[in-house]
């Protein structure tokens, strides 16, 4: 249990709760710093394969930058990982499941934007509303939601800073499934253990291949790229097992190497 988190592995999944009820999990540089700490841990863990985010409390997921924080003086700089370690960690490698189990706003959406999925509670509700307060989403809010559901709906968001709520989330297409409220995490974590059914090297492998094909102006060009972890994927232990076990019937011993 970190000052600001609290932090549980069940077998190969890890999951961070942002443990700042009394501010509706809204973070401050130091917050950002021990989550920063801990995704660096889970991407070095080797037994670490998946990772759940999710927020203290059914109120809020998390309410974004810690405005109180901020009018009171203090400094304005942020963990070089960015919200929550996350919005800024370019090469993370292993996928991680938002578990929304109230509002996420501004920060707190971004988040959960960096996330892979977002299984949201009926209570969710998602918004920009940095405009309201003189501010704009710069921790890849402003790019990563148009990327996701399209520009003029993330417009729609973005230049009004309305608040979504968690259908509305999955009908635009950043939401993955909407459960009754308390269940996010539970759910979150049914995700996590269909992704262990999968190679650990295939996953990201796919994560890899999913985010730097955007960097190719054309599909034949992203097709015909040299992905690193494509050669990862086809020297690894995984790559033989997976095949393998198909052909005895069996399910595969997964050693993620």
């Amino acid at each position: 249990m970190g000052e600001f988190t609290i932090t549980e592995q069940d077998g190969h999944v890890l999951t961070v709760t942002i443990n700042r009820p009394e501010r509706m999990n809204a973070l401050h540089p130091m917050a950002n710093a021990e989550m920063g700490a801990i995704f660096d841990m889970f991407e070095a863990n080797p037994d670490l394969w998946v990772a759940i985010v999710t927020g203290a409390g059914d109120r809020a997921f998390s309410a974004g930058n810690d405005l109180v924080y901020q009018a009171e003086g203090n400094p304005k700089w942020y963990a070089p990982m960015g919200f929550g370690g996350l919005t800024g960690r370019w090469n993370r490698t292993k996928p991680v499941i938002a578990a929304v189990n109230g509002v996420a706003m501004g920060g707190g959406f971004e988040i959960a934007l960096s996330c892979d999925l977002i299984i949201a509670s009926e209570n969710a509700r998602f918004a920009l509303p940095e405009p309201k307060v003189g501010l704009a989403a710069l921790a890849g809010g402003l790019q990563r939601l148009p990327r996701q559901i399209g520009l003029k709906n993330a417009m729609g968001m973005i230049l009004t800073g309305r608040h979504v709520p968690a259908a509305e989330g999955k009908e635009l297409g950043f939401v993955n499934e909407v459960v009754p409220q308390g269940e996010a995490l539970t759910a979150a974590r049914r995700w996590a253990d269909m992704m262990l059914e999968c190679s650990p090297v295939s996953l990201r492998t796919s994560l890899e291949v999913v985010r730097d094909n955007f960097n190719y102006p054309s599909l034949e060009d992203a097709m015909k790229a040299d992905y690193p972890s494509v050669q990862t994927l086809r020297h690894s232990e995984d790559f033989i097992e997976g095949p393998k076990a198909f052909a005895e019937k069996r399910k595969p011993n997964w050693k993620g190497k």
